[in-house]
């Protein structure tokens, strides 16, 4: 299964839809088209740079696990607004910057038709489920709290390997 279709099957489109007061048609075509970055900027984020220690997976791990790992799923389809300053950190992490967050969203904006400010308040939203998914994956199938990062590499590979498939 797709992480896209994953977050259908879950009710992220329509938590997501609810809270941006938009259909969640509008939201599902945003969130297709808003996925292929989030999933290459992880790719990108996991593969590293420069062997740092601190960055590569270690650090998406770090935002994803020490951002409340799986809880970050439930907090994007609680009922409560999603508290977004999670989503945020990942973006910094997968992105680097946040002119390459309003570029994402600026071109995602224009492809849709989409309003951009709709879109950069999916940004985050979507890179926690995401994340969410993730670490419940991750976390579902390691029992010492060490593999943590090594089951994320895994799952983020079989997503990326997904996206790059279709």
């Amino acid at each position: 299964m797709s992480l896209a279709q994953m977050l259908q099957q879950s009710g992220v489109i329509e938590s997501m839809a609810g809270e941006l007061g938009i259909d969640p048609q509008t939201a599902k075509i945003g969130a297709g088209a808003l996925l292929p970055a989030i999933v290459a900027g992880m790719g990108r984020s996991a593969a590293g740079s420069g062997g740092d220690a601190l960055g590569g997976l270690g650090g998406l791990a770090g935002a994803i696990l020490g951002g409340g790992g799986g809880n970050m799923l439930d907090s994007v389809l609680g009922q409560s607004p999603t508290p977004t300053s999670q989503g945020n950190d990942i973006l910094g992490n997968i992105f680097g910057s946040k002119d390459v967050s309003r570029g994402v969203a600026s071109e995602v904006a224009a492809l849709t038709g989409i309003d951009e400010a709709v879109i950069k308040k999916m940004l985050p939203i979507l890179a926690m489920a995401a994340a969410g998914y993730m670490a419940k994956k991750a976390t579902s199938g390691s029992a010492a709290s060490g593999a943590g990062g090594g089951a994320l590499g895994g799952i983020l590979g079989s997503i990326v390997t997904g996206m790059m498939s279709r």
